[in-house]
């Protein structure tokens, strides 16, 4: 069940998300909220946020974000920790956070040498000139 509480939540990471886009220059980054990513014939997700840096032709994502970003609830804590997080790591995705919003918390993770590291950041280089960034605090007011 969406609450209030989670619903302020996807609205602040949504409008930071898109700020943040939109101050760089010279680059296709995006920010796509619950859009279909097409990994395979037998495989689709749809992640709360997707960060994108190539140009998508299709209605739908049918190669690899840069980052992505999944609101935890009690529903999907259990696939968002094990299934999700092994498929993001497989399929080459460079950042992937958690965002709890029973405990308020966020955990980063970042793909470093094929694994998933956990990192203390709110800066994010994506690619060349795009660059995203969060101030977390913020997000739970």
């Amino acid at each position: 069940m969406a609450t209030t509480k989670y619903s302020a939540l996807r609205s602040n990471l949504l409008y930071q998300s898109a700020v943040s886009v939109e101050k760089n220059t010279n680059t296709i980054c995006e920010v796509y909220h619950r859009i279909d990513w097409k990994i395979d014939d037998y495989t689709v997700v749809r992640p709360d946020f997707m960060f994108v840096c190539n140009k998508v032709k299709l209605d739908y994502l049918d190669f690899p974000p840069c980052m992505i970003i999944e609101i935890l609830s009690p529903i999907n804590i259990k696939i968002s920790r094990t299934i999700k997080f092994e498929l993001y790591r497989e399929q080459g995705v460079k950042y992937y956070l958690m965002v709890d919003v029973q405990k308020e918390q966020i955990e980063v993770y970042q793909l470093i040498d094929n694994y998933y590291k956990q990192v203390d950041r709110c800066k994010f280089n994506l690619e060349k000139n795009c660059f995203v960034e969060f101030n977390f605090d913020e997000i739970w007011k």
